[in-house]
């Protein structure tokens, strides 16, 4: 089996203090993560209009929904320090995008991956635009059916543009009887192209499983404290979370093996312990 390519979903955690993303990037560092992932949007063209004046309590008071999305947000000053952050201390950073305006604030970076988060998946001219950078992009398929999951295909290979096809239930957290991971197997056999899992589950296990079912790509959202204040934090892994997924991921190749038969060394010794014939 390939390595999977595990994935540290910082996204909107760091409620817009530069210390703490890096405290989190840090923390995804220590447990051998490959990439810690943020959030990019341009928040007047993001947010729904029904979403904008509705009042929210927050750590800053009370405010508008576009005035807290503003709060949150990092700009070319944090993303110029993580980028040279990621850099130092090597792993690699990259974010989702959403709305076309930020796929171009992007351009300026040489991140590795670009990724459409689920709920982006049915925005064609956004996927349009970002596909045609023709960069590797990792596409979450929460929220969504098997139509519109063909449609964005569609879209990449018209653009010549590599992707890979998570798996995703957009509940958070979700319970384990929607997890549903044989879709991993489903998404591979049908669209034949590397795929991955980005969990919103509350454990560890399912990722475990779908690690184990040949996911290429695995992401989960990080924390440093699941009762921080934020949507995503109950749906995160703190670290002791962290530690018990990552302690047995980076085993998995080792307990799997490769499916041949084959007696051990010391097999072959206790046997003799039990022969008589």
């Amino acid at each position: 089996m390939k390595k999977t390519y595990l994935i540290a979903e910082i996204g909107i955690n760091h409620n817009g203090s530069l210390k703490l993303a890096k405290k989190l990037i840090d923390l995804a560092k220590k447990y051998n993560f490959d990439a810690v992932k943020f959030q990019k949007r341009s928040p007047e063209i993001s947010t729904p209009e029904i979403q904008k004046k509705v009042i929210r309590e927050t750590p800053w008071g009370l405010m508008t929904y576009l005035d807290y999305k503003k709060k949150i947000e990092f700009g070319y000053k944090e993303f110029n320090q993580i980028d040279k952050y990621c850099k130092k201390i090597k792993i690699d950073w990259f974010v989702s995008c959403w709305d076309i305006q930020s796929i171009h604030f992007m351009k300026k970076y040489k991140v590795k991956f670009n990724k459409v988060a689920s709920a982006m998946l049915t925005n064609l001219n956004f996927l349009d635009e970002l596909s045609k950078q023709k960069k590797m992009t990792l596409i979450s398929t929460g929220m969504s059916n098997m139509k519109d999951i063909e449609k964005a295909v569609k879209i990449f290979k018209r653009n010549r543009c590599k992707f890979a096809l998570m798996h995703c239930v957009s509940e958070y957290p979700c319970a384990d009887n929607l997890l549903n991971l044989n879709m991993i197997q489903t998404l591979r056999n049908k669209f034949k192209c590397p795929v991955g899992y980005s969990g919103h589950e509350s454990t560890v296990s399912p990722s475990i499983i779908a690690c184990a079912l040949g996911a290429d790509y695995l992401e989960r959202h990080i924390t440093i404290d699941r009762a921080m204040w934020g949507t995503d934090q109950a749906a995160s892994l703190s670290e002791q979370g962290i530690h018990n997924l990552t302690d047995v991921v980076h085993r998995l190749n080792a307990i799997l093996g490769n499916g041949k038969k084959k007696k051990t060394t010391k097999e072959k010794k206790m046997l003799k312990k039990f022969k008589y014939w």
